[in-house]
């Protein structure tokens, strides 16, 4: 996989404050004009992020420069927007306003329909396991390996040498006693998957782009595909190994099956805390006045 953009939601920074106009006590991450970056500051970004964007960014040294690059820029940005005043135009103020009500309101909903640390028991696990246990199935799954040739260019002529080179690769690949994992270290431009022989793991037959699904679910064990044609280049791709599917067992789904209850159980707390905050709090609508609210408002 290529980075070609950075995920959004690793842009939501908050003004940490990241430039110290005093040395660092630690050898600085980064410096903007005559200000040094800390590291600790960039640590604390990364600690508050999800911990599956934070897995992303300590498998892959690029996105981390991505994501680092990102957050200074937007805290120069904070800088000079503060520096022209513009934080205090009041439609600023009131879209600050709203954020601001929403995570009081958001952090206050999850504090009080929390889900006890305990649920669900081994018991209630085993008991949803049993109810869902016939529509539990583990899907088909291919362990494959990729080669990748990158076509570099729109033109004529950089189609043409990318689909030559993959000629050449695929015959070789498909030559007596030929290791298709040192073809791949070699060879492939997706250098990620490259370094592991083009390993890309266990994947779901399903979740498979539907020109490569098309191409490989037929094959055996070991076996390669012809050349695949996708938007930014050529693919060679190998069945490893395959499983097919079939009933899941409990400890394989018992992970999902505690997350589901879990969730299941605050969507109820919350619609219940809701329920009875409107039941305390009567609402009465002017429905007059609601039908004319989207109308423009008259000088």
């Amino acid at each position: 996989m290529k980075i070609r953009t950075l995920p959004a939601r690793l842009l939501a920074a908050t003004s940490l404050g990241l430039f110290a106009l005093v040395p660092c006590q630690a050898e600085p991450i980064a410096r903007v004009g005559n200000e040094e970056v800390a590291p600790e500051k960039i640590r604390a970004y990364l600690d508050n992020l999800p911990p599956a964007d934070r897995a992303a960014l300590e498998k892959n040294p690029a996105l981390l420069n991505q994501a680092v690059r990102a957050l200074i820029l937007q805290q120069v940005l904070v800088k000079e927007a503060r520096s022209s005043g513009w934080e205090k135009q009041p439609e600023v103020i009131e879209r600050l306003e709203r954020v601001r009500q929403g995570i009081v309101v958001e952090s206050y909903l999850e504090a009080v329909t929390r889900v006890p640390d305990g649920y669900p028991s081994e018991a209630e696990v085993k008991a949803a396991f049993d109810a869902k246990k016939d529509t539990l199935v583990l899907p088909r799954q291919l362990q494959l390996a990729q080669i990748f040739v990158e076509q570099t260019g729109p033109d004529k002529a950089a189609a043409d040498q990318a689909k030559q080179r993959i000629d050449e690769l695929s015959k070789k690949a498909r030559a007596g006693g030929a290791d298709f994992a040192a073809i791949a270290r070699a060879d492939s431009d997706e250098r990620e998957s490259a370094a592991r022989g083009g390993e890309l793991g266990w994947l779901a037959e399903a979740s498979l782009q539907p020109e490569i699904r098309s191409r490989v679910t037929t094959l055996g064990k070991n076996a390669a595909s012809d050349p695949i044609r996708l938007g930014d280049g050529w693919y060679l791709v190998k069945v490893l190994d395959i499983k097919e599917s079939r009933p899941a067992t409990f400890d394989e789904v018992k992970p999902q099956l505690v997350q589901l209850l879990r969730t299941e159980r605050t969507r109820m707390n919350r619609e219940a805390y809701l329920a009875k905050l409107q039941q305390q709090n009567p609402i009465a609508l002017n429905e007059l006045a609601l039908s004319k609210l989207l109308q423009p408002a008259k000088p």
